[in-house]
This record gives C-alpha cells, sequence and structure tokens, in this order.
C-alpha cells in the first residue's frame, strides 16, 4: 500500500499489529516467520491456524508478487505450547521498487505484534559444490549488495551477531548435521551473473539471492534475535553448467518441503523452549 511510503514506518507497523490482533484475537505473538521458497509448509507443521488474513487487507503490506510465494498473514497456536507464532507469508523484494519501507515492513510488524525473536528463510543460490539443491543452511552473516538500508537519517545500529550465534546453536541441538555460510543479497530481480558469483564468493560469499539482509537489519534495529536459514534450490551460476530459471527454485522448494517443514518446526519450538 502507498502508506508505507508517506506514513512514519514505526507507525505503519504499529497499525498494522493492531489489525492483525483484532482480527485474529490474539493479543501477543512470541515468534514470527518470514517463509522463502520451500519453506511454507511449516506452517501446518507448527500447530493449529487460528487466524488467516489476506496481506492486502493489513496496513502496509501488499498482494504477493512472485509466484511460490503465499500471501498470508496466519497466527498459530504452536502445538505443545502456550505459544503463538505470526507467520508472515507476504514478504516484499527490494525489486518489487515499492520502496525499502515495504520490504522491512513485515519484521517491524512482527516487532509490534510482540514477538522478541524473527525466523528469516529463503530460497538462494548457492556456491559450495557440495551443497546439492534441497540443502538447508543457517545464515552466519550477510553482505549486503542491495546499495540500500532500512533505516533512515542518523540511525546507527550494530549488526556484530546479526545472525544469533544462540539461535544457530539451538538450531544445530535440532538437526546437527546443518552447516553454515555467508548469505550476499543482491537486488534482482535478475539471476547473478557467473563473475558476479566469483566476486561474491572472493568477498566471503557461500549463498546468493534477491532478500533477507535488508529484513535482517530491520529486525535488528526492531529489537529483534534473528535466525537466518536458507535453502539452496539450485548451484548459483557458473558453479553448474545447467541455465537458472525460477521453475527450478520452485521445484527444489516442493521436493525439499516436508522435510524442511519439520526441521523449521522443530526448530521453532526449541526455541520457544529455551
Amino acid at each position: 500500500m502507498d502508506t508505507a511510503r508517506a506514513d512514519d514506518p514505526l507507525e505503519v507497523a504499529d497499525r498494522s499489529a493492531r489489525v492483525i490482533a483484532e482480527r485474529s484475537g490474539i493479543a501477543h505473538h512470541d515468534i514470527a516467520l518470514v517463509l522463502g521458497s520451500g519453506w511454507g509448509g511449516a506452517a501446518a507443521e507448527l500447530g493449529k491456524a487460528v487466524s488467516e488474513i489476506p496481506a492486502e487487507e493489513i496496513p502496509g503490506f501488499s498482494a504477493p508478487a512472485v509466484a511460490g510465494h503465499g500471501g498470508r498473514i496466519t497466527s498459530i497456536a504452536v502445538a505443545g505450547t502456550e505459544r503463538h507464532a505470526l507467520v508472515l507469508g507476504a514478504r516484499t523484494h527490494f525489486y518489487e521498487d515499492r520502496g525499502v519501507r515495504a520490504v522491512a515492513h513485515a519484521v517491524r510488524t512482527a516487532a509490534a505484534c510482540g514477538a522478541s525473536t524473527v525466523v528469516l528463510t529463503n530460497g538462494c543460490g548457492g556456491l559450495r559444490p557440495e551443497w546439492a539443491p534441497g540443502t538447508p543452511v543457517l545464515i552466519s552473516d550477510h553482505i549486503n549488495l542491495t546499495g540500500a538500508s532500512p533505516l533512515e537519517g542518523a540511525t546507527f545500529v550494530d549488526l556484530t551477531d546479526l545472525y544469533s550465534t544462540r539461535l544457530r546453536a539451538l538450531a544445530r541441538e535440532v538437526d546437527p548435521s546443518l552447516d553454515e555460510g555467508v548469505y550476499v543479497q543482491f537486488r534482482g530481480p535478475h539471476y547473478e551473473t557467473p563473475a558476479e558469483v566469483q566476486m561474491a564468493r572472493r568477498m566471503g560469499g557461500d549463498l546468493v539471492g534477491m532478500s533477507t539482509a535488508l529484513e535482517a537489519i530491520a529486525a535488528r534495529h526492531a529489537g529483534l534475535e534473528i535466525l537466518g536459514l536458507s535453502l539452496v534450490t539450485n548451484p548459483a551460476a557458473g558453479i553448474s553448467p545447467t541455465p537458472l530459471s525460477h521453475e527450478e527454485v520452485l521445484e527444489a522448494g516442493r521436493d525439499a518441503a516436508p522435510r524442511l517443514a519439520t526441521l523449521l518446526a522443530a526448530i521453532t519450538r526449541r526455541i520457544l523452549e529455551d
């Protein structure tokens, strides 16, 4: 919605949170999840959905512009707990040209809904040959190559341990085989060239994609503790001779979905237990 451009972004997030609370009947959400390509099935594994709201009916959100991404904000009663998770299936990508405020709106809304933790997920290209399509990877750090920031004015935020060491340790308690790597966000929507992939590798990157970094910065500013998880959907350009396609990304996500759903639901419950 255009209001996200004109109004103070934190005020818009507060309005969104009030709408979610009123329509869901849930006054406080404990954890939020932004579900990228391949991760959508985790919502059903978490517990019972008590509310599903079309994103465009909440201030600051829009209907999804990309195939494979959901378009609802869902409140879930997490099975086996008295906690509630807010599943944000309405990610706005920077390449949609709605402005960086729209990109950051979901995580700001999560904080306004009471969440203290956010789990950011994505589908991405892998730079390590040993990571086959379908491999989940913990994000240890990121490199932001969008040329943008969700922060405005003299807003200085420390990004040390942006992707929480504590939460990564909890995730590895659930699955000790989880590897980790540095995520590089490009602007998109085009895929990276082989030369850009090699640049990212030389800069210390292990994963390349078009989301997450800007959201993580906004989440840190909002006071959220952050866990990042990538699904390697394809080798990045130049790593494999096969041309890249969005259908390949969707197919890898579909193939890995059942395992990812179980993994992410278990990690979320472990975080809520801690």
